[in-house]
């Protein structure tokens, strides 16, 4: 039996950012000698209006895998707990617990396409309200569908991302 809380969605609220804006200084206070790609928030939490789990996701450049992972100690302080998901990708961690999330950190290397991708769809949803309309009425439907997976709920979201990340590619060249 899986201990991950339930896909649940909330309106989009006006504290999200502001929350975002407290962890970030605790983040640059705590981890600041990894940063070097700044400190970001990501996800639909960082764009006004949608829905989203409210959950802050947070994104960390840093130089490469291997020199932040000297960072779990001084994040365990923060209370994020560490969980190897992609870890060819990244260091991504949760707090305080799987059980009942409040914030994501993803530590990503600023030279990946992980990175340059997630700012990417995050400034692409700010910039096309259309696209973020198609992405929440999608992550609405998928929530019904998918309340108890999240692995199948994140799953689901992938081609509406890429595809909307290839017409920001295609369009940049």
């Amino acid at each position: 039996m899986s201990t991950d809380e339930p896909i649940r969605l909330a309106s989009s609220d006006p504290e999200w950012p502001a929350r975002f804006e407290l962890e970030r200084a605790a983040l640059e206070r705590r981890i600041e000698k990894w940063i070097v790609g700044g400190v970001h928030h990501v996800g639909s939490t960082a764009v006004a209006g949608l829905p989203a789990k409210p959950i802050i996701d947070i994104l960390v450049g840093i130089p490469d895998l291997e020199i932040s992972r000297a960072c779990v100690e001084p994040l365990a302080d923060l209370g994020y707990r560490y969980a190897p998901y992609l870890p060819e990708e990244m260091h991504w961690f949760c707090k305080p617990d799987p059980a009942r999330r409040t914030h994501h950190l993803h530590l990503v290397p600023v030279g990946s396409a992980r990175y340059r991708d997630e700012l990417a769809f995050r400034d692409l949803l700010r910039a096309d309200r259309q696209v973020a309309d198609e992405y929440a009425t999608l992550k609405r439907d998928l929530a019904g569908r998918h309340c108890d997976d999240r692995e199948a709920y994140t799953e689901a979201k992938g081609a509406f991302i890429r595809a909307a990340l290839d017409k920001v590619n295609a369009s940049s060249h």
